[in-house]
């Protein structure tokens, strides 16, 4: 079951068979069922979490209680609240499976012993913060400048599974924009790949 999650680290560093079983007996991989809360707003982080199988989001809610979907996060990528984590914070946020998960989890202390053991572990850590940086950037620039259909198709591009897998309230608390406005746009698409 691990190949998947050393699949990921070694795109950064290549591993000696010694490193990755030190690096996933560190881990746990656990199962939640659809609509588990990983996170609430107020609690710290104490995990950063590579899914094997399964869609999470992260989301917050605005002064009127509303949720605003900052992120998804399937397969093969990795899901925490970074400065929460890192500081032994509380959160502003809240991570939530929308399928049933597992996920490989990795608490504070475990990511210390990591990097004490295995310094070249920085580097995977470092590069992940900075896809989540780019990832986020972009999606702030995008916000800015362009329409809600331009953002819509922008969102397709970079979660083309998404749409399957979610519900349209998602997408829209996503993109800033009424659940009737996701289900307009995609008639429209629909109708032109006739």
């Amino acid at each position: 079951m691990s190949e998947n999650i050393i699949g990921n680290v070694t795109r950064f560093i290549n591993l000696e068979p010694k490193e990755e079983q030190f690096f996933t007996g560190l881990l746990t991989l656990q199962t939640f069922p659809k609509k588990t809360i990983l996170l609430r707003e107020g609690e710290i982080c104490q995990f950063e979490g590579y899914i094997q199988k399964g869609c999470v989001r992260v989301y917050y809610l605005d002064d009127n209680g509303f949720e605003v979907t900052i992120l998804f996060a399937i397969e093969d990528w990795w899901i925490s609240d970074i400065a929460s984590f890192q500081d032994q914070k509380p959160s502003n946020l809240y991570i939530e499976t929308l399928e049933d998960s597992e996920i490989y989890m990795l608490n504070p202390a475990a990511k210390e012993k990591l990097l004490s053991e295995i310094p070249k572990f920085e580097r995977v850590f470092r590069m992940l913060v900075q896809r989540n940086l780019s990832t986020l950037q972009h999606r702030l620039v995008n916000t800015i400048s362009k329409s809600a259909s331009d953002r819509y198709l922008e969102f397709i591009k970079v979660y083309p599974s998404i749409p399957q897998r979610v519900a349209q309230y998602y997408i829209a608390s996503y993109l800033g924009v009424s659940k009737e406005f996701v289900s307009t746009i995609r008639k429209r698409l629909a109708s032109k790949q006739k």
